[in-house]
């Protein structure tokens, strides 16, 4: 690779730890982290505060007039929902059940994908997603598919929510897992798949550091 900012896409199914990694790889190459999912979970939070039943043209309306920016602070990367941090809130159980839903609604996929465009477009950026590498930036410079399997991906996803104090039960946690690997593999609007000239890492046995390092050998950095 040259000197030049590149635009890095990292894409893989729920629990991957693309967001641990990406966010990482952004720091060591101070780069812009754009976390593309969170993105998606502000529009459901933003929906489910309507207190409505979910339909397709609603989910559309609310992304069409949303705002949504990121923030680093003290090595968290804040998200902001017209102005209102909403970090945390986003990660809740009830905005996990939904996602995948809101995020397969063609409406809501043009408005993300045009905000994520404008924001990694000058370089420097790195993304993660399930269709960043063949949707959004489908010429992007690296492209990784990161996955492991789903025992790993369950362990992963368990911790990460008791380190949160959020109870919740493995299996359905797995089950959870299974089903939105399924519903975003199978959806018609750019589904999860792995592109063409992507390179495939499977984390089951590699720790961060290890996928880190990886990452940065095939950016061509030290």
């Amino acid at each position: 690779m040259d000197s030049r900012k590149l635009v890095i896409a990292i894409d893989g199914p729920a629990g991957a730890g693309k967001s641990t990694i990406a966010k990482i790889v952004a720091e060591k190459l101070g780069y812009a982290y754009i976390d593309t999912g969170a993105m998606y979970r502000a529009v459901t939070l933003k929906l489910l505060r309507q207190n409505l039943p979910f339909h397709p043209d609603l989910a559309g309306s609310v992304a069409e007039h949303i705002c949504v920016r990121f923030q680093p602070d003290a090595g968290i990367n804040k998200v902001f929902l017209d102005e209102e941090d909403v970090t945390e809130a986003i990660r809740s159980h009830d905005v996990t059940a939904l996602v995948s839903q809101v995020s397969a609604v063609e409406s809501v996929r043009s408005a993300m994908v045009e905000l994520q465009r404008k924001m990694g477009k000058q370089g420097g950026a790195v993304l993660d997603g399930r269709d960043i590498g063949t949707v959004v930036f489908p010429h992007a410079d690296v492209k990784i598919f990161l996955t492991a399997n789903v025992d790993e991906r369950v362990r992963r996803r368990y911790n990460e929510l008791l380190a949160k104090n959020q109870q919740v039960d493995k299996e359905t946690l797995r089950s959870e897992i299974i089903t939105r690997d399924k519903y975003d593999s199978e959806r018609e609007i750019s589904p999860l798949r792995c592109a063409k000239d992507a390179i495939y890492l499977d984390t089951s046995n590699i720790d961060k550091d290890g996928v880190v390092k990886k990452i940065l050998e095939i950016c061509k950095v030290e």
